[in-house]
């Protein structure tokens, strides 16, 4: 996989790509790239984990930084990293939880995204200034 900083997220729940609205708006440096898990290229680069196992319903957020692939809560978390001051303590606070407590919440909440925030029919549209940011 190339060094690029990918996020690897669900293009059809509302959750997901408000959460990708979020994070482009505060990626000042705009090093951040970002991939549905629809796409192939998601299959392809993930594809390389063999750990990794890309599920049906998409349930699970991938972000892939410095060679290592981040999913579930540690991902959310090493994004927040790489935005504002406040983002990264609030990620470095965070991180102090064990991980199995975090995973939970962060399951509970994936199990229960569709019901609670909606579905689009399609994955998310980039706009203009975006598009060379999504791979």
């Amino acid at each position: 996989m190339e060094q690029r900083k990918i996020i690897f997220f669900d293009g059809e729940c509302n959750l997901c790509n408000s959460f990708i609205s979020y994070v482009i708006n505060r990626d000042s440096n705009k090093s951040l790239y970002f991939c549905t898990l629809q796409s192939n290229l998601a299959k392809t680069l993930l594809n390389e984990y063999d750990s990794i196992i890309l599920e049906t319903n998409f349930s699970t957020i991938y972000y892939y930084s410095n060679n290592k692939l981040y999913s579930k809560s540690s991902a959310i978390l090493h994004i927040f990293l790489e935005l504002s001051i406040l983002h990264k303590i609030i990620a470095k606070i965070a991180l102090i939880i064990p991980k199995f407590i975090r995973d939970f919440i962060y399951t509970l909440i994936s199990k229960n995204r569709y019901r609670l925030f909606g579905k689009k029919e399609t994955c998310r549209l980039p706009t203009e200034d975006e598009k060379k940011q999504f791979i």
